[in-house]
């Protein structure tokens, strides 16, 4: 992503924001922001990378030798993250390692967010949350982990100050550009798998998120002091006092566009009865979706995708049906992993276009996980989430209050008790392909 062309796609957007609002009073500018981001700049605050994301592998070979210098368990108990090249940190030392021209350009790193506020303010503050899904925060001393950035030959002045205090100052450009914001309230961005959480009602222990867009993500958001988070799933924040507990997966909506690209399918909304027909495992392959790598819940970053069972009879409506089973059995694994941790009853929340539009993979969800799964109304939770949280910083109410109330009403989808031994044989095939083919070669 090229980081000046996606800066000035946010400015246009914020001038149409503006412009919608007319004449009323804006208060406060609050935004959600894509976790895991990095790019370089340097001295005069220019571009010396793209903006790298969690999707790029490139680093994972420098993961070796990170785990060489830093023991990965502690690493985890301090940062919550872990040595992964969905990571900044992996990133990081892929670049010293082996673009050592751009490091020694580079004065400092950021998150786009950040590039963002250096752009409009001149200087950029990293939130408490954006900096905690970076692998460089420790969430004991809320701050960056002193450890790693040894590790990495990284100095905290390298990075920006973590803070959640306001921004003020806009150039006097931005200041001229958008005048109805001058005298906001700007919020540094906070990551956007907390504010979809909250977008979508899931504030407190007894509500999880399970979010299917372009990639996966399933999230428990709730204030408390931080747990020490189990392996297999990691550990971010909202603020200093919200945690937010889960496992990604790479594979989502992604996943499943490319089976029906490859695969020379109708779109998904043509094809809901078929799939609908089919009986869950009935086609007898099995799919490791890692097209992008593992993450959640083996962090397997070398991990690449495999489907096994294939015959002459096997038709690409079942390669499909067996991709939309394969990815709910990795849910199933970080659901059980997350209710491990934290045990307790709970609503599930199914939030994400991929899932929300698609009403087949919803129902296998529910069936997969043996739980009934409540639709959120919210088309971009995340969007709505920021906007909550900056009303609660705003002083207009609490979190739980603006939040909670929206899945009144919300659509259930209730289990198939039948399917249950389907989906623990599915998952069970799908374990033992993955520990011939991932764990052996970890």
């Amino acid at each position: 992503l090229d980081p000046q062309e996606l800066a000035q796609a946010v400015e246009e957007l914020i001038d149409r924001a503006v412009e919608l609002a007319g004449n009323r009073s804006i208060l406060g500018v609050g935004m959600a922001t894509f976790w895991h981001s990095l790019l370089g700049v340097d001295a005069k605050g220019r571009p010396t990378t793209a903006i790298l994301t969690w999707a790029d592998t490139r680093a994972s070979r420098a993961v070796p030798t990170l785990r060489a210098r830093l023991d990965p368990e502690a690493h985890h108990r301090r940062t919550g993250a872990y040595l992964h090249p969905s990571y900044p940190v992996a990133r990081l030392a892929w670049l010293r390692a082996e673009h050592r021209d751009i490091w020694e350009r580079t004065t400092r790193w950021l998150s786009f967010a950040e590039y963002l506020f250096l752009c409009w303010f001149g200087q950029a503050t990293c939130s408490v949350s954006m900096a905690s899904g970076t692998g460089l925060f420790n969430h004991r001393t809320l701050d960056w982990d002193l450890p790693t950035l040894e590790a990495l030959g990284l100095q905290p002045s390298q990075l920006s100050l973590i803070g959640d205090e306001l921004a003020s100052g806009l150039r006097p450009d931005y200041a001229r550009r958008w005048s109805a914001l001058a005298s906001a309230a700007w919020f540094p961005a906070w990551g956007d798998g907390a504010c979809s959480n909250v977008g979508s009602g899931a504030v407190g222990l007894d509500r999880l998120v399970l979010m299917v867009g372009t990639s996966g993500a399933m999230r428990l958001l709730w204030e408390g002091m931080p747990p020490e988070p189990p392996q297999g799933l990691w550990l971010y924040r909202l603020d200093r006092r919200r945690l937010v507990l889960g496992g990604a997966l790479s594979e989502g909506g992604n996943f499943i566009d490319w089976v029906c690209h490859e695969f020379r399918l109708p779109p998904l909304d043509e094809l809901q009865e078929a799939l609908a027909a089919c009986q869950p495992g009935a086609h007898g392959l099995v799919w490791l979706p890692f097209l992008a790598g593992e993450r959640s819940p083996g962090w397997a970053g070398h991990a690449r995708a495999t489907l096994s069972g294939l015959h002459l009879d096997t038709t690409a409506l079942e390669v499909l049906r067996a991709a939309l089973e394969a990815v709910a059995c990795r849910f199933v694994l970080v659901y059980r992993l997350i209710q491990a941790a934290v045990p307790g009853e709970r609503l599930i929340v199914g939030s994400g276009n991929g899932l929300v539009n698609n009403p087949v993979w919803a129902q296998i969800m529910a069936d997969a996980l043996g739980q009934p799964l409540a639709l959120s109304p919210e088309p971009e939770a995340s969007l709505r989430g920021a906007a909550l949280v900056t009303l609660e910083r705003l002083g207009l109410g609490s979190l739980e209050a603006l939040a909670r109330p929206s899945l009144e009403g919300a659509h259930q989808i209730t289990p198939d008790p039948d399917h249950a031994p389907a989906y623990e044989a599915m998952l069970a095939r799908q374990q033992a392909l993955y520990r011939l083919l991932v764990a052996e070669t970890s």
